[in-house]
């Protein structure tokens, strides 16, 4: 194939899977890679001797290069970007790059985590912050956590646009609501904006339902060039665009609080796609705090700055709304193990080819959803991934 033809190639997702998720004590990290691994790829039908792509982070000294020795992989292209929640996204844009570009067939992105059975056994502790190195050692100190710059932000938000807790706190009872059409989220019980507000404070604004909920679990998604697609067992779902950026590490660095990264990728995303927001079916959007959510929502242009309170009110965001977004749950309620981006990719892949069951996104007549976003966050609103799928 010419160096023309290879620019020219189409990349689709051709497998998805999750691992065993939730309350898993029993598994390590590496089993979890292997089993979502394992389970992407019978979903594609395809054989593993196509895959010669790997991508993975946050597990083992040197990743990727050791859990594709535990998975009895030899790539000979491989990404280890490392860039928090996001990572997943800016991998799917690296990999459908690399796979355009005739550098790889087909790219495993695979990511598992024992992150909430590690701390009931003992063998870790929960982390406040990323560390006390680097520009980090000047903010670490004085107690500045991972929770608080959430809320420093959210309250600027509050401050800046007339955000209120109630706002912030629908979300929250939103994600619970698609979580109880969801057989494999990690809590499903309804919950109201009261419950959310009446729960033990984290960090100002946020009491605890305003937060991810911790678990275990692993994923993976399987890229291939276009012609692979006639040997896959589902349909292909198109990777149409993606964008990527990065932001700050420090609070000092973050010129205003309200504004995400995500306005800088999802802008690239959807222009390289060649669509609107508002032509968006479903979003997926990385929800570790409902803040995420909400300033996610506007800085992909599906709301004005400052109009995301408003915007993600009265059930616009479950599976019925009129923006379906975080369909599984989220991190909110489904699954949250670590690194969540990932995850991201394979809700809107099953909405996109209609397996998701009792939470499945039907668009007037009954017909399935024709385009998606995932959008990825890592750090605090640090970096950004976004990338826009579409069915085939």
């Amino acid at each position: 194939m010419s160096p023309a033809a290879h620019r020219a190639r189409k990349v689709a997702v051709v497998g998805v899977s999750l691992s065993d998720c939730g309350r898993v004590d029993t598994a390590t990290p590496y089993a979890l890679h292997a089993q979502a691994a394992r389970r992407a790829l019978a979903d594609s039908g395809l054989d593993r001797s196509v895959i010669d792509g790997f991508a993975s982070a946050g597990l083992g000294t040197l990743a990727p290069v050791e859990v594709a020795e535990y998975l009895g992989l030899r790539p000979t292209w491989a990404d280890s970007t490392a860039v928090g929640g996001s990572t997943w996204e800016v991998m799917a844009a690296h990999a459908a790059d690399a796979i355009a570009a005739g550098h790889a067939r087909a790219v495993l992105l695979v990511y598992g985590s024992t992150a909430r059975a590690d701390i009931r056994a003992g063998r870790r502790t929960a982390n406040l912050s990323f560390g006390a190195r680097g520009p980090l050692q000047f903010e670490v100190p004085y107690g500045h956590t991972l929770v608080a710059k959430y809320a420093m932000a959210a309250r600027r938000h509050m401050h800046e646009y007339g955000t209120t807790l109630e706002q912030l706190a629908d979300i929250a009872v939103q994600a619970r609501t698609n979580a109880g059409h969801n057989p494999d989220a990690m809590f499903r019980e309804p919950i109201t904006v009261d419950d959310v507000l009446s729960g033990p404070m984290i960090a100002d604004p946020f009491t605890k339902l305003h937060c991810c909920i911790r678990s275990d679990g692993g994923c993976a998604v399987l890229l291939a060039a276009e012609e692979y697609v006639p040997d896959t067992a589902k349909p292909p779902v198109w990777v149409l665009g993606s964008g990527t950026a990065v932001s700050h590490t420090t609070m000092s660095a973050w010129e205003d609080f309200t504004v995400s990264p995500a306005a800088v990728s999802g802008r690239t995303a959807f222009a390289r796609a060649g669509v609107r927001p508002s032509e968006i079916d479903v979003a997926e959007l990385y929800d570790a705090f409902t803040y995420m959510t909400l300033v996610t929502l506007e800085d992909l242009g599906f709301c004005a700055k400052g109009e995301g309170g408003t915007f993600a009110a009265k059930g616009r965001l479950t599976r019925d709304g009129e923006l379906p977004t975080n369909t599984d749950g989220g991190g909110l309620s489904a699954c949250h193990p670590g690194m969540r981006g990932l995850f991201l990719l394979v809700e809107a892949v099953r909405q996109l080819r209609g397996e998701a069951g009792e939470r499945q996104v039907r668009k007037a007549g009954g017909r399935l959803p024709e385009l998606a976003v995932a959008s990825g966050t890592g750090g605090w609103f640090c970096s950004a991934g976004t990338v826009v799928l579409g069915r085939g």
